[in-house]
């Protein structure tokens, strides 16, 4: 099996949608404005990558590696993170849109979520472990037995989280999000 290295390339505008990446190397390397969408990142590896305002919904990364990689101005729906290798998985997403997607048992500790919104996603079995919710919608994403400590939502909003279920030791919440971990109880705040 030949495996193809990419060092220090700029993809500008590549549109590869419905297709197969198979066993690839990308060290260094931008992705701007390009359309992966419904595609297979297969047996691949990202090093120190950046994917700007690119189109990523329902992208597979199956057994790839993702290590140090940002996200910016991206759309992510339908993206099973957890389809990914756990060797060296490290995430950045700024200003992105992440709906539906699955991050289910993977260790994400100080993982940065900046001015994003992530709807309805699985956070599920995670070690999120002082990672930062900035300014991030969570509407609806599921948080269970899921490692919290320490992790920074002074300024995420439309979460609900259960502490009886999480781990939520010494994580950081603003006064007006605590309603967030009473959901269950049918409480209301005024």
């Amino acid at each position: 099996m030949e495996i193809v290295t990419h060092l220090d390339k700029s993809f500008n505008k590549v549109v590869y949608r419905n297709e197969t990446t198979k066993n690839r190397e990308f060290e260094n390397c931008s992705f701007l404005n390009c359309d992966f969408s419904s595609g297979e990142f297969l047996s691949c590896t990202f090093s120190n990558c950046r994917f700007e305002n690119c189109n990523l919904t329902m992208t597979k990364f199956s057994h790839s590696q993702l290590d140090k990689i940002t996200f910016n101005e991206c759309k992510l729906v339908g993206v099973n993170f957890s389809e990914c290798t756990d060797l060296l998985f490290s995430l950045k997403f700024e200003h992105c849109a992440l709906e539906l997607c699955s991050f289910l048992g993977k260790n994400m500790r100080k993982t940065p979520f900046l001015d994003c919104t992530v709807k309805e996603s699985d956070f599920s079995n995670c070690d999120l472990t002082d990672s930062l919710f900035q300014n991030t919608d969570l509407f609806k994403s599921v948080f269970n037995n899921t490692t919290l400590r320490r992790v920074d939502f002074v300024t995420a909003y439309n979460y609900s989280i259960d502490p009886e279920l999480n781990n939520i030791r010494k994580a950081k919440f603003s006064l007006h999000g605590l309603t967030g971990l009473l959901d269950k109880h049918d409480i209301h705040i005024e």
